[in-house]
């Protein structure tokens, strides 16, 4: 069985957004705050985080303290990234594998370079760097994963596939020959910042819609949201059938 946990479901600034008086950013409802986006997939046997963002401590912390067999980028933007510092306790398991398409590495490499010089400062984390490409298949601990290639404006990134699941955040757009790579995917999640107002690098929530109706999955949870989502139940009341915008904390079986 593979489950996957929502750490973090939010834009880059999340929910709420310092200094908004928004009656999203005053909800109460846990629903509607929001850390940076990231999952954690699992088996019984592996654990695989999904990106590494500067609410990682935070996210990680409810959960079992276990050993983290690979980490996934989808790309080097500091809210996928940050919070990879914060990953020092689980090095007592052993070094980190970190996988990501080479504009990613480079973007780790340049921005935490203490983590990898000759002599390493003790009790910095130990990561083992790895440049992945699209359709190259991996398999980390039981899991089979197959990279492959979306835009986020004009820069290369990666998604995600797990057998019939597949993983996407900050896609705007896909082109054709990376698209047929997602025929069969049952369940999906994929980004949705905002309902209205065009966004030069990330999906508006029709955008996202649209897309995953192409996919033609099952179920389909959207996630890298902001405020401009609307508060969390009157939101999804808004959406096509079987399609949810996730909240941190939510479980799915994939």
């Amino acid at each position: 069985m593979r489950r996957l946990t929502f750490l973090g479901t939010g834009t880059s600034t999340g929910v709420p957004v310092n200094g908004c008086d928004c009656e999203v950013c005053k909800s109460t409802d846990p629903h509607d705050k929001r850390y940076r986006a990231a999952a954690l997939l699992e088996t019984n046997h592996t654990r695989i985080l999904i990106d590494c963002g500067p609410d990682i401590r935070m996210q990680l912390m409810p959960l079992p303290f276990r050993r983290i067999d690979g980490l996934l980028l989808t790309h080097g933007h500091y809210d996928h990234v940050g919070g990879l510092d914060d990953l020092r306790p689980f090095c007592k398991f052993g070094d980190i594998d970190i996988y990501g398409n080479d504009i990613a590495v480079k973007t780790v490499m340049h921005n935490f370079p203490y983590c990898f010089v000759q002599h390493l400062y003790p009790g910095v984390p130990k990561f083992n760097l790895h440049t992945i490409r699209c359709h190259q298949r991996l398999v980390i601990g039981d899991v089979e994963v197959e990279p492959f290639g979306v835009m986020h404006d004009k820069l290369p990134i990666l998604g995600y596939r797990f057998g019939d699941f597949a993983y996407i955040t900050d896609m705007k757009t896909i082109e054709d020959e990376e698209f047929e790579h997602l025929r069969g995917v049952k369940t999906l999640v994929v980004n949705a910042l905002r309902w209205e107002k065009w966004h030069h690098s990330h999906m508006t929530v029709e955008e996202a819609m649209a897309f995953a109706q192409r996919v033609g999955a099952e179920r389909t949870y959207f996630t890298h949201m902001g405020h401009g989502i609307g508060l969390h139940d009157e939101a999804n009341a808004r959406l096509s059938k079987n399609m949810w915008f996730a909240y941190d904390g939510e479980i799915i079986e994939v």
